[in-house]
């Protein structure tokens, strides 16, 4: 399988307000959320970042979407750059964030149709799309329940849902089963490991061990904005857990013992 991603030395540095700079506990006035940044992704595989809050995970995803521009260094998406190809590498990919935020006053089966337009996606096409992945995703008897109305665990269902009108070619996925019950978590990640069997290639970040022990063919570790190991699990674990590896690498890294 040959690489479909191509992410070197990206970086990304924001200001601190006063407020964050104290939320921090620090004095500096900038911080290098992503610090030269460089990993690949196979076509047809799942790829992890695992790494804590903060680590720079959600920064290094929203480049990759097109969603902020990087400082420097360079990624590519199906060989479009994303800051010189941007509208090529947004008609690639879909992006599930836990920031969408979906307006409580529309149905999902408006939000589905609207995206689609947004898309270009035919009709015919459009309806028979829609039918499988709301049948996939129990969303059907909710199609016209108000957002608003929504339980958690739906809503996340239907963001899934609106992100992938298009069936794109590679999905983004940013903390998909955070605050979801156990059985909203097994339907999300059921459906990971079928994008796969349908050649997807699908990028997750995530603090959760076990979900990338279940579903994810490598994973990178990420530390204070940089890439601290990346390989398969067996190449990460070497004979421990995956979260014990983890652990003993944060303290390598950092000088902190957890």
């Amino acid at each position: 399988m040959g690489e479909i991603l191509t992410v070197r030395d990206l970086t990304k540095t924001f200001r601190l307000s006063a407020r964050q700079q104290r939320r921090e506990g620090s004095r500096e006035k900038y911080k290098t959320a992503v610090d030269r940044l460089s990993f690949s992704v196979r076509e047809g595989e799942i790829f992890g970042l695992l790494g804590p809050n903060g680590a720079g995970k959600t920064t290094t995803l929203r480049m990759l979407a097109t969603l902020i521009r990087p400082d420097s260094g360079t990624a590519l998406v199906l060989g479009h750059d994303i800051v010189r190809e941007p509208d090529a590498v947004r008609r690639s990919i879909g992006f599930l964030t836990g920031e969408l935020k979906l307006e409580d006053y529309f149905t999902p089966n408006y939000l589905y149709d609207f995206f689609s337009e947004l898309h270009g996606v035919p009709g015919e096409v459009r309806g028979a799309r829609k039918k499988m992945l709301f049948e996939r995703f129990g969303i059907d008897e909710f199609a016209d329940v108000k957002v608003g109305n929504l339980s958690t665990g739906m809503k996340q269902k239907a963001s899934i849902v609106i992100s992938i009108v298009h069936d794109p070619s590679i999905i983004i996925f940013d903390e998909p089963t955070n605050g979801l019950d156990v059985l909203t978590a097994k339907v999300v990640t059921d459906y990971l490991i079928s994008l796969r069997r349908q050649g997807k290639t699908v990028i997750l970040s995530t603090h959760i061990f076990s979900l990338v022990e279940k579903v994810c063919d490598r994973a990178g570790v990420v530390i204070d904005g940089t890439m601290a190991a990346c390989g398969t699990l067996p190449e990460l674990c070497r004979g421990k857990s995956l979260e014990d590896a983890f652990f003993d690498l944060y303290t390598e890294r950092t000088g902190v013992r957890v």
